[in-house]
């Protein structure tokens, strides 16, 4: 079995990661910034590493890691963030011999970019919102008459080195126009790169979650998110399985075979309620309920591993479908949200309580908390309280 050092150990994929390729005997370590990270606790670790900030020092992240991986003769990296996946693919020839399971950062810049993405997309015949290419920032643009404010605003990268740190660019949602020039000239993001102006598209965001080896489809997936944080809009803490919309995973096909794919993918749509399903971006990385699809039978990171060291990974072509995961103190957190906003009725809040506290048992599975390995749960309860009361 190769040696595997999972970065960005606290997050919620890292451990699910870990988990995945313990149960089959792969020797996993685990490295992040501080100590005592989320998959650094599972027993699925066999030591836990630290290292300089990736986006404060980046070139002593590298060195510090590339020490690392000589040291404990670690035969493969497997990043769970973007900004991780950048530096090691920018810096590869630090790392001889140790295998990253991505195509080359050619390819994976012209999926992470969003700019490049979307034009990819027009070309495809792949569905994108109304959009402005602002290819030279010195160029102030003109929004088409018909478009009212609020707008999108992206830069085409979601992360930017500004003098020697890197920055994550959210994005905006100007309001105005004079919002909009106000940010186009105050900020780097946008002074200095290109970037694009969207019109703002309703809808149910829908993704779709793939693995390819070198070109060849391995695996599709898809889930429908039924709560999160907060609320209105965020992160998933409770989510089931659903089968794959079979338009959201040809246009999926189309963008992955067209780049050539290798590695994880996910492909993130949003759904207008006239059923049109627009390309928004595709992440080159493990997601965050990743465990669900495991739970549900497609273990990607086992899959990952298999076609990233030559064996034979076997083409999945179904999974239990309604297998729901809780992302328990995530949970909680939104539901705190739910009853904070006085928005909500007295009524709505009461609904809001019960369902909580009706997790459907016979099909629903905690994300962290699992009897066989809590100590990651004891771990994140640590840090919960901790931020709670200080």
């Amino acid at each position: 079995m190769k040696r595997v050092l999972i970065l960005d150990a606290s997050q919620r994929s890292a451990l699910a990661v870990t988990r995945s390729l313990g149960r089959q005997g792969v020797p996993v370590f685990t490295a992040e910034e501080t100590q005592g990270a989320l998959a650094g606790c599972s027993k699925y670790s066999k030591q836990s590493f630290s290292y300089p900030s990736p986006r404060l020092h980046p070139e002593r992240f590298i060195e510090v890691l590339a020490e690392l991986v000589k040291d404990q003769h670690i035969d493969m990296l497997l990043p769970m963030t973007e900004l991780t996946t950048t530096l090691l693919l920018t810096h590869q020839a630090a790392f001889p011999g140790t295998i990253m399971p991505f195509p080359e950062l050619d390819q994976v810049e012209a999926l992470a970019n969003k700019c490049t993405l979307l034009r990819t997309a027009e070309r495809l015949g792949v569905p994108v919102p109304p959009t402005l290419y602002i290819d030279d920032p010195a160029s102030p643009p003109a929004l088409p008459d018909n478009w009212s404010f609020p707008v999108v605003l992206k830069s085409g990268k979601s992360w930017l080195q500004v003098q020697q740190q890197w920055q994550r660019v959210a994005v905006r949602f100007p309001t105005s126009q004079l919002i909009l020039n106000t940010i186009i000239k105050s900020e780097a993001a946008f002074k200095a790169h290109p970037y694009m102006i969207q019109e703002c598209v309703a809808g149910e965001g829908q993704g779709v979650f793939a693995l390819y080896d070198h070109g060849k489809p391995l695996a599709f997936f898809a889930h429908r998110r039924l709560r999160e944080k907060p609320p209105s809009g965020g992160v998933s803490v409770l989510s089931e399985s659903v089968a794959v919309d079979p338009g959201l995973e040809q246009h999926a096909r189309a963008l992955l075979d067209n780049a050539n794919w290798h590695g994880i993918a996910m492909v993130e749509f949003k759904v207008s309620p006239d059923g049109i399903p627009y390309l928004m971006e595709i992440n080159t990385r493990f997601w965050g309920s990743l465990q669900l699809a495991i739970d549900a039978g497609v273990d990607f990171p086992w899959l990952l591993y298999q076609a990233a060291t030559g064996a034979k990974a076997e083409t999945v072509t179904d999974y239990k479908v309604g297998i729901r995961l809780r992302w328990l103190l995530g949970d909680l957190d939104s539901l705190y949200l739910s009853l904070k906003d006085q928005r909500n009725s007295l009524g709505a809040k009461l609904g809001t309580v019960l369902r909580f506290l009706t997790p459907a048992p016979f099909r629903t599975r905690h994300e962290i908390n699992r009897w066989r390995d809590m100590a990651p749960f004891w771990c994140e309860l640590k840090l919960y309280l901790h931020d709670l009361f200080h």
